[in-house]
């Protein structure tokens, strides 16, 4: 059984979940923090996450820190990035695989934010946080740009229905940057991934701007495939 005892002779290690969350609350973007609560760095800033369990895959331990952690499913989740420096966490040796998630802003009980000590925080205002966390946010703010030029899961971060000038702030968000109206517009509704509604948004102005929902069997398939989108 010279195989399987091969493998005891080898150092052990913790695998962790780190957590991403993004969110938009129409103006900014943001990413959901908590304050930790133990050691190391108790008091201090800190991504969502956890340890994953042994009977468990990594993207089911991910799923389920988001689950606790938002009171949410099926959203919108992606495997960053490895963080396996020896001295990242001063408590053990431990590896942590990063994710980023997607979620509606005003889908986030305010009972959890409280029960986790959690806070939004503009991106471009990044509190000091605990171990290599702020470099997993500004590699998963760099991520989330590749990615929204390729494929609409922009549309994760905004609400069911939502104007032509919320999606375009969106995107100029992301990309902190502004776009030429006409042509992103152009460019947006060539898609055909959007449904007009016979409802408008009046309280930035007397005329009000149309509200729009996405068609979900166009842009699912559209989040398969991919295109250049913006």
């Amino acid at each position: 059984m010279k195989g399987i005892n091969e493998y005891k002779v080898h150092d052990r290690m913790l695998i962790a979940v780190d957590c991403i969350i993004f969110g938009f609350d129409g103006k900014d973007l943001k990413a959901l923090l908590i304050k930790r609560g133990f050691e190391p760095g108790l008091g201090k800033w800190s991504l969502m996450g956890g340890f994953v369990k042994t009977e468990e895959s990594i993207d089911k331990g991910a799923s389920r820190i988001l689950e606790m952690l938002t009171g949410l499913t099926n959203i919108y989740m992606e495997q960053l990035y490895c963080f396996g420096d020896v001295d990242r966490d001063p408590a053990d040796r431990v590896v942590s695989v990063a994710y980023f998630a997607l979620i509606k802003l005003d889908d986030y009980k305010p009972e959890l934010m409280k029960e986790h000590n959690a806070k939004w925080f503009n991106i471009r205002h990044i509190p000091t946080m605990v171990f290599d966390h702020k470099k997993m946010i500004l590699m998963a703010k760099e991520s989330l740009r590749q990615k929204v030029a390729t494929h609409p899961i922009g549309f994760e971060l905004l609400p069911e229905k939502f104007t032509l000038a919320q999606l375009q702030n969106l995107y100029e968000t992301i990309y902190e940057t502004t776009f030429d109206k006409r042509n992103f517009l152009r460019k947006i509704l060539s898609l055909d991934i959007l449904k007009k509604l016979n409802e408008k948004e009046k309280l930035l102005s007397k005329k009000g701007s149309f509200y729009y929902t996405f068609d979900h069997n166009k842009y699912k398939k559209l989040q398969r495939e991919g295109l250049k989108f913006i």
